[in-house]
C-alpha cells in the first residue's frame, strides 16, 4: 500500500452538508472514538444499533440535544478504525455546540477533505477505483452517471482487476517454475505453450474494455453538442429553447454571441453539455475574430454539432469543421421557407420540430454513453493503465519470446493493474481525488 495517511488521532467531520436542517450527521474514526461517545454520550451503544441518547459537553455537563448515537468497532467500519456517528438536530448551535465538546479531546482533529475515504483506502477497505466512485456518486447529476458510479464504488473495476491479476499471477507461477527447473525436461516441456491459453483471452478482455472506454468516460463527463453556424441562423434562440431559460442573449443583430455559452442538460439520463457559439464568418474585429476562433475549436473537439442554416439562407458546413457527427438543421422553419438538404427543420421561435430533435438528441446520448453497465473504464487513468497492462501482454500472444523477457512483461502488465486499483504508485493523483471530496466523507 502506497498510500501514506496519518493514522494517528481520532478525527471528526460534519457530514450532512452545511447549514440549517432537520437532521444532521456527525462522524468520528479513531481509537478515541469510544472514549469521546462515552464522554459525550454517558455510555457506549451495542455495534451497529442506532441508541437515542442524551448529549452533554463534557466538562460542563450541560446538555446539548438527544440524538442517536451509532457505534462501529474496528475492523467493520467504512475505515476500518474503530468510528461512531451523532444523528442530532440541524440547528447551527447544536452542531456548533457537540463540535465543541468532541474538540476538548486531546486526541481529536477536524478531518481534512475526504479523510475518511482516505484511512478506508489505507486500511484496505475499499481500493482506489472504489473512492473514485465514491466521488462520482456524490457528484453524480443524472441517473445513467449514478447508475455508473453506483457499479463502481460497489467495486465493478476491482472485481475485473482481480480476475486479471489472478490469470497474471498464474501465468508468471508457470514462467518462474519453467524459469528455476530450466535442466528439468519435464516441467520445460510441460509449460512450453502453457502462457498462450492463458494470456490470449486475458488481452482479449483488455481490449474490449479500451474499446469501451469512451462510452464509460462520456457518461461521467457528459457528452459535448455544439451549436455552430453563420451568423443569425438562430442558434442562441435554440439554446434558449432548449436550456427552457435565456441563458444566451438573443438579437437579430449578426455577430451578437462573441463567446461561447454553455448550458448543462439532462437528455433522458445522460448528461450534456450544450454549446452555443459565435456565427462563423470571416470576422472583421479582434474580439470577434477570437469568439470565431473558439467556436471553431468547440466545434473541433464536440462529440456531435449541430450546424443551424435559417431556412431563407442555407448553407452548408465548413469542410473540416469537425470529426464527430454534423448534423444539418433547418432552422426558423416558420418563415416558410423550403429548405433541402437538412436533417431536420425547426423553428425554436414557434416549438416546431423541437420535440423531434430532442428525442434525437437522447437517442444519440444513449447510443454514445450505452447503458453504463457494459465496461467498467470510466476515467482516463484507467484507460492508460489497462492500455500499458495490454501492451506488456500483446507480444507474449504475438511472437514466442524467451522466458525472462516474458517474465519481464507479465510484472509491467502486474504493475500496471496494481496501480489501477491504487495499490502502488498512487501518491501522485492522491490529493488531487481526495481534495475533491466532502469533508466528512
Amino acid at each position: 500500500m502506497s498510500a501514506t495517511v496519518d493514522r494517528q488521532g481520532t478525527i471528526y467531520a460534519v457530514s450532512s452538508g452545511a447549514g440549517r436542517s432537520a437532521i444532521a450527521v456527525l462522524r468520528l474514526s479513531g481509537p478515541a472514538a469510544v472514549a469521546i461517545v462515552k464522554g459525550v454520550a454517558g455510555a457506549l451503544p451495542s455495534p451497529r444499533a442506532a441508541r437515542l441518547m442524551r448529549l452533554r459537553h463534557p466538562r460542563t455537563g450541560e446538555t446539548l440535544d438527544r440524538g442517536l448515537v451509532l457505534f462501529f468497532p474496528a475492523p467493520a467500519s467504512f475505515t476500518g478504525e474503530d468510528c461512531a456517528e451523532f444523528h442530532v438536530h440541524g440547528g447551527r448551535a447544536v452542531m456548533e455546540g457537540l463540535v465543541a465538546a468532541i474538540a476538548v479531546h486531546p486526541d481529536a482533529r477536524p478531518a481534512e477533505a475526504g479523510e475518511f475515504a482516505r484511512r478506508a483506502l489505507a486500511n484496505g477497505k475499499l481500493d482506489l477505483a472504489q473512492i473514485e466512485g465514491l466521488g462520482d456518486l456524490i457528484s453524480a447529476e443524472t441517473a445513467q452517471q449514478r447508475r455508473q458510479a453506483l457499479r463502481q464504488s460497489e467495486g465493478a473495476l476491482g472485481a475485473r482487476a482481480a480476475r486479471w491479476r489472478a490469470a497474471l499471477i498464474e501465468a508468471g507461477a508457470r514462467l518462474e517454475a519453467r524459469l528455476d527447473f530450466a535442466d528439468e525436461a519435464e516441467v520445460a516441456d510441460a509449460g512450453e505453450d502453457a502462457l498462450a491459453p492463458l494470456i490470449a483471452p486475458l488481452v482479449a478482455d483488455l481490449e474490449a474494455e479500451l474499446a469501451s472506454a469512451k462510452a464509460g468516460e462520456r457518461i461521467r463527463e457528459g457528452l459535448s453538442i455544439v451549436i455552430a453556424g453563420p451568423p443569425n441562423a438562430g442558434k442562441s434562440t435554440l439554446l434558449n429553447a432548449l436550456a427552457r431559460r435565456d441563458a444566451a442573449i438573443v438579437s437579430p443583430e449578426a455577430g451578437t454571441t462573441r463567446d461561447c455559452v454553455e448550458v448543462a442538460l439532462d437528455l433522458g439520463g445522460y448528461a450534456v453539455t450544450l454549446t452555443d457559439t459565435a456565427g462563423l464568418r470571416e470576422a472583421d474585429g479582434a474580439v470577434e475574430r477570437i469568439g470565431v476562433a473558439r467556436a471553431r475549436e468547440r466545434a473541433r473537439r464536440a462529440d456531435l454539432v449541430l450546424w443551424l442554416s435559417a431556412a431563407d439562407a442555407t448553407q452548408a458546413p465548413e469542410a473540416g469543421l469537425s470529426d464527430a457527427p454534423v448534423w444539418r438543421i433547418g432552422a426558423k422553419a416558420d418563415l416558410g421557407a423550403t429548405v433541402e438538404s437538412v436533417d431536420l427543420t425547426l423553428s425554436a421561435a414557434t416549438g416546431e420540430g423541437l420535440d423531434a430533435l430532442l428525442a434525437r438528441l437522447e437517442s444519440f446520448a444513449a447510443a454514445a454513453g450505452g447503458s453504463g453497465c457494459e465496461g467498467v473504464v470510466t476515467r482516463e487513468r484507467h484507460r492508460l493503465a489497462i492500455l500499458d497492462a495490454a501492451w506488456a501482454l500483446r507480444p507474449l500472444v504475438d511472437a514466442r519470446l524467451p522466458d525472462e523477457i516474458a517474465a519481464e512483461h507479465l510484472r509491467m502488465a502486474l504493475f500496471a493493474l496494481e496501480r489501477l486499483v491504487g495499490r502502488v504508485d498512487v501518491e501522485d493523483i492522491l490529493d488531487e481525488i481526495f481534495s475533491r471530496f466532502c469533508i466528512g466523507k
